[in-house]
């Protein structure tokens, strides 16, 4: 069975933790900055874990050293 490629925009936009969780990051951080709250633009900052029915299909994009 061939290697799978890692998938160039997954690799740029998630993070994978030592434990194996995927981080990604948050959405609505790019525009409209002055409306929103200085709470609400520091939480945009935080990295969010991934939701659990997203997970297989990421790590297949990753490819499978990534995995744990």
């Amino acid at each position: 069975m061939p290697k799978t490629k890692t998938s160039s925009s997954a690799k740029k936009r998630f993070k994978v933790t030592a434990g194996g969780k995927l981080l990604r990051r948050r959405a609505m951080k790019s525009h409209n900055l002055t409306k929103k709250s200085p709470k609400r633009k520091r939480r945009f900052s935080k990295d969010q874990p991934l939701a659990h029915a997203n997970e297989r299909a990421l790590k297949q994009m990753l490819g499978g050293k990534r995995t744990r």
